[in-house]
Parts: C-alpha cells; sequence; structure tokens
C-alpha cells in the first residue's frame, strides 16, 4: 500500500504502475493539481479555437480592413442620423423662441405649455449630445477591438504562412 507496484503483461513487461495510496491531505493536494491542469489545458484549448475562429473569420488583412469599415461606417450612420435630429431640436429651439419672445417682458406669464416645450427640447438636445458622445466612445472602442484582434491576426497570418521548423529541417531527397 505504501510503494508504487508494477502490473506485468504475459511477456514481463510492465503493463502499468499502481502509485502507493495516497491519504486524504495527500488526495486533495493531488485532485488541486488535477483540477489546476485541467483548467490550462481548457484554457489552451479555449485560446486555440478562438484563433482557428479568428483566422476563419478574417483569412487576410484586406478582409479585416473592410470589416473595420463598415463597422466604422454603421456607427457614423447612426452619428449622422443623430446630428440630423440634433439641427431639428435647434430648428424647434428658434421656433419656440419666437413663439416666447411674446412673453420677454414677463417670462412668467408665459403658458405653460410653452415653458413645457422649451424643456422638452433642452432635454432632447441634451439626450442627443450624450448619444453622440456615447457613439464616439463605441467608434474608439470597436476601433481597440481591431487593433487588437490585428496584433493577433498579424502572429497567426505569420505562423500559417511559414513552414513548420520540423518541415523546413527534413532534408529533400534526390532522384
Amino acid at each position: 500500500m505504501d510503494r508504487t507496484q508494477q502490473e506485468l503483461n504475459r511477456t514481463g513487461t510492465v503493463r502499468r504502475q499502481v502509485g502507493p495510496s495516497l491519504t486524504a491531505e495527500e488526495r486533495a493536494v493531488q485532485e488541486e493539481k488535477d483540477k489546476a491542469a485541467a483548467e490550462v489545458r481548457a484554457r489552451e484549448a479555449e485560446e486555440k479555437r478562438r484563433d482557428r475562429a479568428l483566422l476563419l473569420r478574417y483569412p487576410t488583412r484586406a478582409v479585416h480592413d473592410q470589416e473595420r469599415v463598415a463597422a466604422i461606417a454603421q456607427i457614423d450612420e447612426v452619428i449622422k442620423a443623430s446630428n440630423k435630429r440634433t439641427l431639428e431640436l435647434a430648428e424647434q429651439r428658434k421656433s419656440i423662441q419666437a413663439e416666447f419672445e411674446f412673453y420677454a417682458k414677463d417670462p412668467a406669464k408665459a403658458p405653460q405649455a410653452l415653458k413645457r416645450k422649451v424643456e422638452e427640447n433642452d432635454n432632447s438636445s441634451a439626450v442627443q449630445k450624450r448619444f453622440i458622445a456615447e457613439q464616439e466612445q463605441e467608434k474608439k472602442r470597436v476601433n481597440a477591438r481591431f487593433d487588437e484582434e490585428l496584433v493577433k491576426l498579424k502572429q497567426l497570418w505569420a505562423m500559417r504562412e511559414s513552414p513548420p521548423a520540423a518541415a523546413a529541417a527534413k532534408p529533400v531527397a534526390k532522384n
């Protein structure tokens, strides 16, 4: 029980070795080591899977650049629409101000509906400005993501294009 034992085949060769029985503490330590090793293997397998998926999605630099341009263009379209809405709100604000000029001497006498229009216009304008700022941040995040992918892809493309060291070291047979 306290020594490594060998199980032999009929021919006398070692089939397997059976280790000594472990104490509860030793078993717990061994299980932790096994668990850590399994996590490392799983992480490595996941990384390889991600790399393969990245190579499938972006087989060349041109495809990657094209995808980046498309993603940024989509965000730019949203920003353009938001800017258009901001201009519409500014025009609306001008018409509200024209109505408000009647009450320029005493703004307290302005109708509640007109005051509400001013407040809604201000709130809408603030929302549009925040939205545009968020879209600009999104644009930066997209560019950063594509930059990170590009660094990884350059490594993967280089590995794919260069022959493995073992194949390069193989002697060429002459006929």
